[in-house]
Formats: structure tokens, C-alpha cells, sequence
């Protein structure tokens, strides 16, 4: 029985961590306006189109993503560098098409630096001079709505046109995959794994007599 009751506590420390890291959502945007210059980039105007997490898939207009970067460190903003981490990253929900209630969903900052890269080579079938594309990428953390840190990245693709990123531009896409994960506090994970096996030992005692 002692045996029995010691792992059912460590399964119990354990059974959380477990839930919280298959804890992941997908949350997808599109259109918007990017802008900026080597102070920092900012993402605007967005439309949250979709929104992915273990129940399933929810479509439609369903708020926004909002985004600034640190300023630019290496390279150039025509021509692809890289920006300063931190800035600012958030997903707010209207509350309709099924999505979360309204009002900030997760909000945090990019955790490293960002990554600008131009594609020359993105050449359009039957376009003579096809637009040029970039690619900005990121990794972000922060916190969602119910307190919970979360971690994850985006990914946005941009078509400046025939001529370099001059300073604002419409998005194509924007995809932002993040693994949420809860962190409870360790104190709270002992003080349940610990009151299990003083349970175990008086359950023991009681066997006994």
C-alpha cells in the first residue's frame, strides 16, 4: 500500500507537467501593414483568420496580431538583417466566430533576435519582374490571458513590390505557432506530492493497528 500511495504522488507531480506541455495552440493571421525603418519594425492592421488548439478549428474573423521589434542590428531593411530582440507581441480576440472572450489573448516580446530576410529569387510564373518577398521570423514569450507563460515563434511573408522594402508594405501572410505551456509554482507542486505521502503514511498506520 505504501508503495502504491508513494507513486501515486509522483505521478502526481508529474500528470501536470505532462497536461501543460501538450498544451499547444496555432494562431493564424493575414493582411495587415508592415512598417518601419532601423529603429524597428511594427506589424498593424492584421486579421486573426484561424485559430488551432486541441478542440479543434475555429475560422473567420476573429481579432488581430500586433507586433514591434527591437531595432535593427546587422544588415539593412531593404536588403535583410536582423533586428534587436524585445519589441512587443499580441494576440487580441473579439470574441466572436467561437474564439476566446474579447480582450488580450497573450501578450510578451521577442525573446531573441529577429531575422529579415530578403528572397530575390521569388520569381512569379509568367511575371518578367516578380516582386520581392521577405521573411520575418522570430521566437516570442509571454504570458496568455489566464496567467500561464507561453512560448513560441512567427513567421511573416511579405511582398514589397518590384522595388526593396521602402518602409511599408501589405503582408501576404503571417503565421504564429505557439506551445503554450503552464509553469505552476514548484512550492505548490512539493506541498501535493508531499501531503499524498503523508497520507500514504497514515493510511499505513491505520492498516496497522
Amino acid at each position: 500500500m505504501m508503495k502504491r500511495m508513494m507513486l501515486l504522488g509522483l505521478l502526481a507531480l508529474a500528470l501536470p507537467m505532462a497536461a501543460f506541455a501538450d498544451s499547444s495552440s496555432d494562431y493564424n493571421s493575414s493582411n495587415g501593414t508592415l512598417a518601419g525603418n532601423s529603429a524597428g519594425l511594427s506589424y498593424s492592421n492584421s486579421v486573426l483568420v484561424s485559430i488551432t488548439n486541441g478542440s479543434g478549428l475555429v475560422a473567420g474573423n476573429l481579432g488581430s496580431v500586433t507586433f514591434t521589434t527591437g531595432a535593427l542590428s546587422s544588415g539593412s531593411v531593404q536588403f535583410g538583417g536582423t533586428f534587436a530582440a524585445g519589441g512587443t507581441f499580441t494576440i487580441t480576440s473579439n470574441g466572436l466566430n467561437g474564439a476566446p472572450p474579447a480582450g488580450t489573448v497573450f501578450t510578451g516580446s521577442f525573446s531573441s533576435p529577429v531575422s529579415w530576410t530578403l528572397n530575390p529569387n521569388s520569381a512569379t510564373p509568367g511575371v518578367a519582374m516578380p516582386p520581392n518577398e521577405y521573411l520575418l521570423s522570430g521566437n516570442v514569450t509571454g504570458t496568455w490571458s489566464n496567467g500561464t507563460t507561453g512560448s513560441g515563434n512567427i513567421t511573416l511573408t511579405l511582398f514589397a513590390g518590384k522595388n526593396p522594402f521602402s518602409g511599408s508594405a501589405s503582408v501576404s501572410s503571417a503565421d504564429t505557432g505557439f506551445a503554450g505551456s503552464a509553469v505552476p509554482e514548484p512550492g505548490t507542486l512539493g506541498l501535493l506530492g508531499t501531503g499524498l505521502i503523508g497520507l500514504a503514511g497514515v493510511l499505513r498506520r491505520k492498516l496497522k493497528a
